[in-house]
């Protein structure tokens, strides 16, 4: 795996590198914000992942996730931040973050949010096929509710003949995790355990950032089908929409 950190803390950075090397990843190392950038650029279909300081010095965390955003939709990032604030992180995860881990963290949890992450960007990769027309004609949908219609292979989503565009990676996932079974009211627990990929240690608010700019995309093409379950979770339900 290759990754990029992008910390101005040098001790911090020094620290996951020897964890790092002790996993054979290839690491870079980044200690300011137009550096990250620049240093991304420079060949961003390289990276297999970025590790994100909030506090950087030149350009925050923020402004480097949005650059980077604007390069490649699908390199996970993975933002580590001091701030305690509610608000920080999911603005965070707004502007591009697959996932956030609050300072001071534990190396060991660290590596395995990122090896969970890389694991199921790698299952992405290798479901989706370099040239398959089967998997791109109208038939090759495998959910069609007859208002909606998703192919996991091409990772294409339409409500009615209008297609929900740029949909990153956990978004996509979520929206086919959740309308896989309609109705079916799935809790923030088991959609950090089936999209993430592993035990989330009580930060549900992931869930809601993604759910919430999941929702946005939807609404740019049509009627809204992802429903809250108040203090439960969330549902897809588009049968108010077919029967109309």
């Amino acid at each position: 795996m290759k990754i990029l950190m992008i910390e101005d803390n040098k001790s911090v950075s020094e620290m996951m590198g020897m964890f790092f090397q002790k996993e054979d990843w290839d690491a870079t190392f980044s200690y300011d914000g137009n550096d990250a950038v620049e240093v991304f650029n420079q060949d961003p279909e390289s990276w297999d992942m970025i590790t994100l300081d909030l506090n950087l010095p030149g350009k925050d965390g923020m402004e480097v996730a949005k650059d980077i955003r604007k390069v490649s939709k699908t390199v996970p990032i993975i933002m580590l931040t001091a701030r305690d604030s509610e608000s920080d992180q999911v603005l965070g995860l707004e502007f591009g973050a697959d996932d956030y881990v609050t300072k001071p963290f534990s190396p060991i949890t660290l590596i395995a949010r990122i090896k969970a992450i890389h694991r199921r960007s790698e299952n992405i990769s290798e479901a989706a096929p370099a040239s398959n027309s089967e998997s791109s004609n109208s038939e090759g949908y495998d959910i069609d509710t007859g208002f909606f219609k998703l192919n996991s292979s091409t990772r294409e989503a339409y409500l009615g003949d209008a297609a929900i565009v740029d949909l990153t990676p956990k978004e996509f996932d979520l929206l086919k995790t959740l309308a896989s079974k309609p109705k079916q009211v799935f809790t923030r627990e088991q959609l950090l355990e089936q999209v993430w990929d592993y035990d989330y240690f009580g930060e549900e608010r992931t869930v809601d950032a993604h759910i919430k700019k999941l929702r946005q995309k939807i609404e740019k093409v049509g009627p809204q089908v992802i429903e809250t379950v108040w203090g439960v979770g969330y549902k897809f339900d588009d049968s108010g929409v077919n029967n109309k």
